[in-house]
């Protein structure tokens, strides 16, 4: 439970602002098919961050506890710094431009699944594949955890952004990632032996 909770915390609190969300507003705005778009987003999600998991998954136990704890504990510190740099979804993005033939599924599904990639949120996924031992729950959490962060821009638009300063949003959820970090590095609970 321990590992779906923090993993539910951690990429909810990542993917505020992400290029991912601005994703799911702009395909909203396009589509007006609210469920399509949360089942796409849910499947490219699932797909992406269970191959991080994977990922994640083998580097621990490809690793002793020492450099897990170094890799790990270095790599929030950074997510925590990339935070810092607000996402902005690129105007000539051909996932999201092209999506008229495929079907609001299919191109929400696409179009995420190649988003997601080498994301704050995807690299987060590695990280906790790495540190929890429990691969589904961390996939099941980061997946929930994106829904979380996303599924309310499909529905509500943009009005958590107007109602709280994305850089609060950004400050808050790298303050998060550089505690996690600092935690690991000091080793508080012993995960890493």
């Amino acid at each position: 439970m321990e590992a779906f909770l923090w993993s539910v915390g951690v990429v909810a609190l990542g993917e505020m602002g992400d290029k991912t969300q601005l994703l799911a507003l702009v395909l909203a705005t396009h589509f007006r098919r609210p469920w399509p778009i949360v089942a796409g987003i849910a499947v490219a999600t699932l797909v992406n961050h269970a191959l991080a998991g994977a990922l994640g998954h083998w580097i621990a136990m490809q690793f002793g506890p020492t450099v897990l704890r170094w890799a790990v504990g270095l790599g929030f510190i950074a997510m925590a710094a990339w935070m810092l740099v607000p996402d902005r979804l690129d105007d000539d993005d051909p996932a999201a431009a092209r999506g008229g033939h495929w079907g609001v599924l299919a191109t929400t599904a696409v179009a995420f699944f190649f988003a997601e990639m080498g994301d704050k949120t995807q690299l987060a996924t590695v990280a906790l594949a790495a540190r929890f031992s429990d691969l589904f729950s961390v996939v099941a959490g980061t997946t929930v955890g994106l829904l979380l962060a996303d599924a309310p821009a499909v529905w509500l638009g943009d009005a958590l952004s107007r109602r709280l300063p994305m850089a609060w949003l950004h400050r808050g959820a790298a303050l998060l990632m550089a505690v996690i970090g600092v935690l690991a590095l000091a080793n508080v609970g012993g995960v890493f032996g």
